[in-house]
């Protein structure tokens, strides 16, 4: 098969804020529950949006970044949900064209229609300025309509309809209701699993969704006769089959409350690699499973200080692990964690793991914010910095990372087999690197061009 096709909506909005994740969580469940296959994915480096989206959609939800993973990355994860799908839904990042590679560009490389979800609340006629601004702004660009997001009821609605061009449809609207809204913290949204009503949130989104222009209907609802032409998708080219240099290599990944920022494409591509992963609690176990590497990835220690630091057993475990000269790979919320110290936002202060000296401390502003790229002994990798807290340590970095658009850049350090950084990496970016990063001793093909990119089997989420 040479290409697929399926109907496909781009939620974009002119910022962060405007509430992208709760419509396309509305969409995505409604969609469903009419028993519908629905694909979400999330636009750019997201751990959060991704997980209400599962849940609203009932399937798994990959990010789709033109820097971090590549147009062919990309192009092949879209490949196999059109395989898959009834409706593919794309969430947007910040504002349609905040960016290198922003928003507009995916939706503007792949043909992918535009919903522009404009918040409402606050505004009258200038809904229509804005709504206009955005399709107009980049000719060619494909755009589906406006979207009127929290207008306080029909009435307001109507107004917020009314102000735009009779070219360009307002195409629903999703009234403000607090019992709709979903709670959010420094580092955007609560955890899907610590939102204990997020079911009854999503069902009442999606009912409460209006959708009062014939063509959102047909842009979802696969109305031939008014659909736009549905995403068409063409596979990478072919590769040979993918080495599997992890075989036999035992990787337990911290995932609980504290550590749970994860990219479902990471861990398919540790396992297409060959490794066999386990998933343990640093807050809840009191002990490893038996394991031949270490993955601690970013979360919320800080929120978790007194747990983390009263489990002693498991703080002993991960010490006799880097001892023992095993592999950790440990990301920002992972690498406090690896401190001698961490001081939440509220100044209390807990001693941690110790396995890199120095402590890290909270801060109430943002600290660091955006993409880069890292040269490490293994080789070239990508991923994205997001982070309130600071890191004091004497500990010389291996390497720094070349920040995009001339942000600050991140160090990485080292200790024995222990390698530690601020930055989210996303694996897909050097599979061969990753490789070398969990079993550095093992013999790997020269060529990165032996190793693929990470499959997506679509498996639904756990």
């Amino acid at each position: 098969m040479n290409s697929r096709t399926c109907p496909a909506l781009f939620i974009a909005a002119p910022a962060s804020g405007q509430g992208k994740t709760t419509v396309t969580a509305a969409l995505a469940r409604r969609h469903r529950d009419l028993g519908r296959r629905v694909r979400v994915f999330k636009t750019g480096p997201d751990f959060l949006d991704p997980l209400i989206l599962e849940r609203a959609s009932g399937g798994p939800v990959y990010q789709l970044d033109l820097w971090m993973g590549g147009e062919a990355h990309c192009r092949q994860l879209l490949f196999q949900a059109a395989g898959e799908a009834d409706l593919i839904l794309v969430e947007g990042v910040m504002g349609l064209f905040d960016g290198d590679c922003s928003s507009a560009d995916l939706a503007g490389l792949f043909g992918i229609p535009i919903l522009a979800v404009i918040d409402g609340s606050h505004m009258a006629q200038t809904f229509g300025a804005l709504a206009l601004g955005l399709a107009s702004y980049r000719p060619g660009l494909p755009f589906a309509g406006a979207f009127a997001n929290r207008p306080a009821g029909e009435r307001h609605y109507q107004l917020l309809a009314e102000s735009l061009p009779p070219d360009l449809p307002c195409l629903g609207w999703l009234p403000r209701d607090a019992d709709i809204a979903l709670p959010a913290r420094h580092l955007g949204l609560v955890q899907a699993v610590e939102i204990a009503d997020l079911e009854a949130r999503l069902d009442q989104a999606a009912t409460a969704l209006r959708l009062t222009d014939p063509a959102l209907p047909a842009v979802v609802s696969f109305n031939p006769a008014l659909t736009p032409e549905p995403l068409r998708s063409s596979p990478v080219s072919a590769h040979p089959p993918q080495p599997q240099p992890l075989a036999g290599v035992r990787i337990a990944v911290a995932r609980d409350a504290a550590f749970a920022f994860l990219y479902r494409a990471n861990l398919e591509l540790l396992t297409d690699l060959g490794a066999e992963l386990t998933f343990f609690s640093p807050l809840a176990d009191p002990e490893l499973p038996p394991a031949d590497a270490l993955y601690l990835p970013g979360g919320y220690p800080e929120l978790h200080l007194e747990p983390l630091a009263a489990n002693a057993p498991m703080l002993a475990a991960v010490r006799a692990h880097h001892a023992a000269d095993k592999p950790i790979l440990a990301e920002c919320g992972g690498m406090l964690y690896l401190l001698e110290s961490l001081t939440d936002q509220q100044g209390r202060t807990a001693s941690l793991a110790g396995l890199l000296p120095g402590r890290g401390l909270m801060g109430d502003r943002l600290a660091n914010l955006g993409m880069h790229e890292i040269d490490l002994p293994e080789g070239t990798l990508r991923g994205h910095g997001f982070h309130y807290s600071r890191l004091e340590t004497p500990l010389e970095p291996i390497a720094w990372s070349r920040a995009r658009r001339g942000r600050q850049r991140e160090p990485a350090y080292r200790s024995g087999a222990l390698l530690a950084s601020y930055l989210h990496l996303y694996f897909p970016s050097n599979p061969q690197a990753l490789a070398r990063i969990f079993a550095p001793g093992r013999h790997l093909p020269a060529s990165p061009e032996a190793f693929t990119l990470a499959s997506t089997r679509g498996t639904s989420p756990e």
